[in-house]
């Protein structure tokens, strides 16, 4: 299958848990990891409570406070009208696989599902794809709301998530892609 597929990588949040804007320190390693994927065409970038310097393409959404679903819907909207799926990652995920997207890519053009998302341990993670024939029905909640078919990427390792300071990775700047 010969499919155009954009990321949608979220990066709208307050990080009040944070304390700072952790999209400003997270930010580049997870775009990194998501170019280095050679099945994403295309990156969308959103933001709302806070500026970020990024060499992607940026989607703002003013209604970010809205919940992650209206993040989502603001960078599926950004993307090219040709874009038939979308892989959504956070940006608060620096160790995130460039190899999980690959496989959650694949299983969707494989037919695995609308909603196809990589499982560590066998609970639901990122990268998530969204068949675009969903897209008009997230809601404010996100792709949460969504059932996905699991594709095991226990090998790969979670891609992380940062809440608070003390869930940083090592070396954040190392966490790009080799």
């Amino acid at each position: 299958m010969c499919a155009m597929v954009g990321a949608v990588v979220l990066a709208a949040g307050a990080s009040s848990r944070f304390g700072s804007p952790k999209q400003r320190l997270l930010l580049a390693p997870v775009v990194r990891r998501v170019r280095s994927a050679h099945s994403v065409d295309e990156i969308v970038v959103v933001v709302g409570a806070h500026d970020v310097d990024t060499d992607a393409r940026v989607a703002r959404c003013t209604d970010w406070e809205r919940g992650p679903g209206a993040s989502l819907r603001c960078g599926l909207a950004a993307l090219p009208p040709g874009a038939d799926a979308a892989v959504v990652v956070l940006a608060d995920g620096p160790l995130l696989a460039p190899e999980a997207i690959e496989r959650v890519v694949e299983a969707w053009k494989g037919g695995a599902g609308t909603v196809v998302a990589a499982s560590y341990g066998g609970i639901r993670g990122h990268p998530v794809v969204l068949d675009r024939g969903i897209w008009a029905q997230i809601p404010d909640e996100g792709a949460r709301a969504f059932e996905p078919v699991l594709i095991p990427c226990d090998d790969l390792g979670a891609p992380g998530d940062v809440d608070v300071p003390e869930d940083l990775p090592g070396r954040v700047g190392d966490a790009g892609a080799e």
